[in-house]
């Protein structure tokens, strides 16, 4: 890659009498590529933008490799985040070449390779190019790198990207590196590949980046290519009755029919094929199936895992000339061109992967798709004329869409990611290149499960075992199941059992894992196949027989590990012969998830080790299991418990030795059932197994334990007398009207000083019974600012009595907003203003009564009720109560409590 690429021109990618020129003409693309070479040349990376059809993905790598302009050949690998779109991309351009996959151009897929010696284009997933980069950091023999589909922001490939920029930046600065675009927002891979070809993320690669090209410091150029032009229409086609947004995997089924009825009226209304989108596998089938085959057109379905038979058809386009509709998920947004098409349904949803750190559950869930996605969508019904795109949603709902997809790092389960830059040397990923930086919490989740299947040590580096698990090209938890595994049940089993668990099998095959196992062993079915094929590539990966890795590579040290582990130790296995099918499936389920095994607290309900109820399905053949090793479950959005989607029936002896690490012994004591309950308990994570009374518990536990009761059922657990509610009331109200040193006394402010008024009393109870004996009132008094002073002039600023004219002593009500004095009207003759407390700020609000202890009258304002108020009760009760004085002047009057015959 030494030599200049920037010679090679537009003009010259093709050659006169070329079968496959005119294909290669057409191409949009073409126009680019002299910009693209010169930006490589000049930088060593770039940043190609083009939209879906313009040949970025096909052209652009033959012109690099030399197999089209005339250039010197070169090693050029390209990047695809889906298996379906590099079988894909692989084959046309061995097509455009006038061959078959194998020969100057081919593939790897993860169990599927059609690759050689002679190979200089080679396309592969994003997930083999880390597998690649972790045993070879320079990529040996490889010149250009393209990571297509990078806007979709896969971790993969952003992982990939990160780590290619850490080998230009330290080992091979002539490198070339393509991130491939389809939409127009490439600012940000620019800036990235930008700032890792001058070297500033502070690797000690930044000199030997300007051995690969300029040097020159700033973004990495943007090229950009023409789209295919051809317009297309968009006709609103939302359902006539709202439907339920989607939560978790859940769609509205009246979506789905309102999609098959566009679908219908789309091959009614206009010409040409039909594509779809749909969020994933079950609503395609769903919708395929409300079709029922119209007799004008063919319906297909294509997504992950569809046989390679039927993704072949649908890229070979119509045959007899036949109409079709396609059924897709987002693998046809970017990754693949449908031919044929002029008409895109689009059902506006597309589903993400999210992680639920507090449960252990890890599942993809169902959202709006982005404007970004949405416009993707539309330009298929464009790529060969105009076309149309019916969208399912309202037009004003069009503008509250998010612009881009959210990026997987954040919200995916990232314990792969972590062991991926644990073994790269960088643990907490703080020296790579990322768009956007992994959420600190999912890292620290990732590197206790890492921790606990002993893939990384304390720091976060990983072990030799690590290493090992990063190399099998699973996720560490299924890489665990199958070494540990192995060791019990031979690499056969083990790798037959992790092949179901790496890909789900479909709903068809059940929840039980032991049944799906016998169904994939006798199953015909495109799963099946997949299945067998997985099986074969860990078992040779285990025991290090037949080609284990993709490219043929081989680590001796690995495939003596692996027959130690595996099949060397099978001939003398007996105990492994005797295992049935639902004690290896348990096994290997409890291994990889072992804070998903369960066991049973209901009729179909379960208790998982990480805290969270799950439920079976109606039907299931594993209710009534003991004990469950959950593989697969989800937790709906409006659902208290997960639901199982796939487990295996297993043992306590099982689920203790695989999950091991959340095994635990000790004394709890709490408050359950109203009271302080004492126990030494051995738990498996949330599962109770054996509990004991506990004669002596720890006071500081009970002193806990009598604070989360007081917390619960609040401060009614102690006595409150009546003389300690009204000591509690007053100094409510001089903090309300004083604030300053007296304390707030209301129910949640005294639990959260229940340490400073009820220590001694906490110290000394046991359980309820004592804090029902703790007087509440001399608790309370230890609140007062005795340390101020101002305690001392409690009864001064908040008198418990007040006397009135008659020299009665009345008590104060403090239970009020405004404290009352409630007393006889006749005791307050000649009292002409009511009383101020609290220092004279507070007048108290006099309640007047009758004789008979009636409220009469209210004021706070004495002097005006004489003058004004008193006439009217005067006449209103004097005849009433005749014994008692009832005088035309009572400002002048004598206060008195008695009647006039005792007077």
């Amino acid at each position: 890659m030494r030599a200049g690429l920037s010679g090679i021109g537009a003009e010259a990618l093709t050659t006169p009498g070329d079968p496959r020129a005119e294909a290669l003409d057409r191409l949009p693309v073409r126009e680019a590529v002299p910009a693209l070479l010169r930006a490589l040349d000049d930088r060593g990376v770039a940043v190609l933008c083009a939209p879906p059809g313009t040949g970025k993905t096909t052209l652009v790598p033959l012109v690099l490799a030399g197999l089209v302009g005339g250039g010197p050949v070169r090693r050029v690998l390209v990047a695809e985040p889906r298996r379906i779109a590099a079988r894909a991309a692989a084959r046309r351009m061995a097509w455009l070449l006038g061959e078959r996959p194998g020969g100057k151009v081919g593939f790897t897929v993860r169990g599927e390779r059609q690759a050689g010696r002679g190979t200089v284009v080679e396309v592969v997933t994003t997930g083999v190019l880390l597998q690649r980069l972790h045993r070879d950091q320079e990529l040996t023999g490889v010149d250009v790198v393209v990571l297509d589909e990078c806007h979709e922001r896969h971790l993969d490939a952003d992982t990939a990207a990160a780590f290619l920029l850490d080998v230009r930046a330290a080992l091979r600065p002539d490198l070339r590196l393509i991130a491939a675009s389809a939409t127009t927002d490439a600012e940000g891979w620019a800036r990235l590949l930008g700032d890792g070809e001058s070297g500033e993320r502070g690797t000690d690669g930044g000199e030997g980046a300007t051995d690969g090209g300029g040097g020159s410091e700033g973004p990495a150029p943007v090229v950009s290519a023409p789209g295919v032009s051809h317009p297309v229409e968009v006709v609103w086609a939302p359902p006539e009755r709202p439907v339920r947004p989607p939560h978790g995997m859940r769609v509205d089924p009246a979506l789905l029919d309102h999609v098959a009825a566009v679908v219908r009226r789309a091959l009614r209304e206009r010409e040409g094929d039909v594509l779809c989108f749909l969020p994933g596998v079950g609503e395609i089938a769903r919708v395929a199936g409300k079709l029922g085959g119209p007799a004008e057109a063919e319906v297909l379905q294509v997504h992950g895992r569809a046989p390679a038979a039927v993704q072949e058809a649908v890229l070979a386009g119509a045959d007899g000339g036949r109409r079709r509709v396609v059924l897709a998920t987002s693998v046809a947004e970017s990754s693949l061109t449908v031919p044929g098409v002029r008409i895109v349904v689009d059902c506006g949803l597309a589903r993400e992967p999210r992680m639920d750190h507090a449960r252990g559950l890890s599942a993809l869930t169902t959202v709006r798709a982005s404007r970004a996605a949405a416009r993707q969508r539309a330009g298929r019904a464009g790529r060969e004329a105009s076309g149309v795109v019916y969208r399912c949603w309202p037009e004003a709902e069009d503008a509250r869409l998010p612009r881009f997809p959210s990026p997987e790092i954040a919200g995916a389960d990232l314990t792969a990611f972590a062991l991926q830059t644990a073994c790269w040397g960088d643990p907490d990923a703080s020296g790579l290149a990322l768009l956007d930086p992994p959420p600190a919490g999912a890292m620290t989740a990732a590197r206790e499960t890492l921790t606990a299947i002993g893939a990384v040590d304390a720091a976060g580096r990983a072990t030799e075992r690590g290493t090992r698990m990063a190399r099998l090209g699973l996720h560490p938890r299924l890489a665990r199941a199958l070494i540990d595994g192995a060791k019990e049940v031979g690499a056969r089993r083990a790798a037959e059992v992790v092949a179901l668990l790496s890909e789900e099998p479909p709903r068809e095959y059940g929840d039980d894992l032991a049944a799906a196992w016998r169904t994939a062993r006798h199953g015909g079915d495109p799963y099946a196949a997949r299945w067998r094929q997985e099986a074969r590539r860990l078992e040779q990966a285990l025991t290090g027989t037949g080609d284990a890795r993709p490219d043929g590579a081989r680590d001796a040290r690995d495939a003596r590990d692996a027959r130690d582990a595996g099949g060397a130790r099978d001939a003398g296995g007996a105990q492994r012969a005797t295992r049935g099918d639902d004690a290896v499936a348990g096994l290997l389920a409890a291994l990889a998830f072992p804070e998903r095994v369960a066991r049973r607290r209901g009729e179909r309900a379960y208790l998982m080790a990480a805290g969270t109820g799950a439920e079976l399905g109606d039907g299931s053949r594993l209710g009534g299991a003991p004990w469950l090793a959950v593989a697969v479950a989800d937790r709906p959005v409006t659902a208290a418990s997960a639901r199982v989607r796939l487990a295996a029936v297993t043992d306590e002896d099982t689920a203790r030795a695989a999950a091991v690490a959340l095994a635990s012994e000790g004394a709890e004591v709490h408050w359950a059932d109203g009271d302080v309950v004492a126990r030494r308990v051995g738990r498996l994570g949330a599962i109770e197994l054996v509990s004991r009374p506990l004669a002596k518990p720890d006071p500081e536990l009970v002193r806990q334990a009598l604070l989360e009761g007081l917390r619960r059922e609040g401060t009614g657990l102690l006595r409150w007398s009546a003389q300690a509610t009204a000591v509690r009331q007053r100094m409510a109200f001089l903090h309300r009207e004083l604030g300053g040193a007296w304390p707030d006394v209301s129910d949640a402010a005294l639990l959260d000083s229940a340490d400073d008024w009820l220590g001694t009393e906490l110290a000394r109870a046991r359980g309820r019974a004592d804090l029902g004996r703790v007087e509440a009132g001399q608790a309370l008094a230890r609140l007062m600012p005795w340390a101020t002073g101002e305690a001392a002039r409690f009864e001064e600023l908040a008198p418990e009595r007040i006397e009135v004219p008659s020299g009665s002593r009345v008590r104060v009500d403090y239970g009020a907003d405004r404290p009352v004095l409630a007393v006889k009207l006749q005791e307050l003759f000649g009292w002409q203003e009511a009383p101020r407390i609290a220092g004279g700020r507070v007048p108290l609000l006099v309640h007047l009564l009758s004789p008979a202890g009636r409220p009469a009258a209210v004021t706070a304002d004495l002097a005006s009720f004489w003058k004004d108020g008193y006439r009217s009760v005067r006449a209103e009760l004097r005849g009433r109560y005749p014994k008692h004085p009832w005088p035309e002047d009572p400002s002048t009057a004598e206060p008195t409590r008695r009647t006039n015959t005792r007077r």
